[in-house]
């Protein structure tokens, strides 16, 4: 179907084919996100519709990359600001060549898997979304729960609170609450979707902040690490999670996840290890640590084996 006549849009050529799915993907919050729709085609991932709240307002934006070419596409008060952003949010600012050029000068078994990933991915990169509030939320529902039961509440929450996406968009996407939307929600319905006390409260004062974090997002990230791990109950392994999808930073790992030292330690030797035994095997990638862990993920390494992230206890600040 051929899109309404959007408010602001913009075509260009990539610097290489991008893997839609590969890269935005890492910022879908399952099958039944309502800030993201997915038209699949014969070789994956075809377009995607997403619905921002941007500091210029809401937005819905259509991505479409055919090629080596992207047109995007934008409907209300955040069109422009989300067009702008297109580019960054499929990756076209993330430079491996560093990290390519490092993969070639070494030899020995681990790169010589990590150079065959690579090949298999060509068209990964980081995502930077420039939205920090949305990337906040959804780290802190998924604070020591798992997966399915963070999915769910971040739809849930969604759906019920936020507010239809603007302009030409599909049937059931939304936008998420604002700050002052999301300190509204009752304790009763934080409830119901099964998100405790605790997390409740992190989010709430999140919100409280975002105008603050949005002043604070066009700034080297340290600034922002800084500023949220001033928050009670936003520790490091949520500031990570953060900057690596608003900022699509390439080095910060997840450390504190449940899964990740496991998934990381059998690519590299076949046995598990812990946040100490990853961050050694990831020391000789130092500045490009979390594209060498994108890569790993995005090949289906089996996380769901190692047990549920509700046995982790450090995702939280103090």
């Amino acid at each position: 179907m051929i899109a309404a006549t959007p408010d602001a849009e913009l075509e260009l050529g990539t610097s290489e084919p991008r893997d839609l799915a590969a890269t935005i993907g890492f910022i879908r919050r399952g099958r039944g996100d309502p800030t993201l729709h997915v038209v699949e085609g014969p070789e994956g991932w075809r377009e995607v519709w997403r619905a921002q709240r941007t500091p210029e307002g809401t937005a819905t934006l259509r991505l479409l990359v055919e090629g080596e070419y992207l047109r995007a596409q934008a409907w209300g008060p955040g069109a422009t600001w989300s067009v702008d952003r297109a580019p960054a949010l499929i990756g076209e600012h993330d430079d491996w060549r560093p990290l390519d050029a490092v993969l070639a000068a070494r030899d020995d078994a681990a790169t010589t898997a990590l150079s065959r990933a690579r090949r298999r991915r060509r068209g990964l990169r980081l995502t930077s979304t420039g939205i920090v509030l949305e990337a906040a939320v959804a780290a802190v529902l998924e604070q020591k729960v798992t997966g399915v039961e963070a999915r769910r509440a971040w739809r849930r929450l969604v759906l019920q609170h936020g507010e239809r996406a603007p302009g030409h968009a599909p049937e059931g996407l939304t936008v998420m609450p604002d700050g002052v939307g999301w300190r509204s929600i009752p304790d009763h319905e934080w409830h119901r979707a099964g998100v405790g006390p605790q997390r409740m409260a992190t989010i709430r004062r999140v919100a409280a902040v975002s105008a603050s974090l949005d002043r604070l997002t066009e700034l080297e990230p340290s600034a922002l690490e800084v500023a949220l791990q001033s928050i009670p109950g936003v520790g490091q392994w949520t500031v990570a999670e953060v900057l690596q999808r608003s900022h699509g930073h390439p080095d910060l790992v997840s450390v504190g996840d449940a899964h990740l030292p496991h998934v990381v330690g059998t690519w590299f030797t076949g046995d598990r290890v812990d946040d100490a035994g990853m961050l050694e095997l990831l020391a000789p990638w130092a500045g490009h640590r979390q594209r060498i862990v994108r890569l790993i993920t995005s090949l289906g390494v089996d996380v769901q084996s190692f047990g549920a992230r509700a046995t982790i206890s450090d995702h939280r600040g103090h």
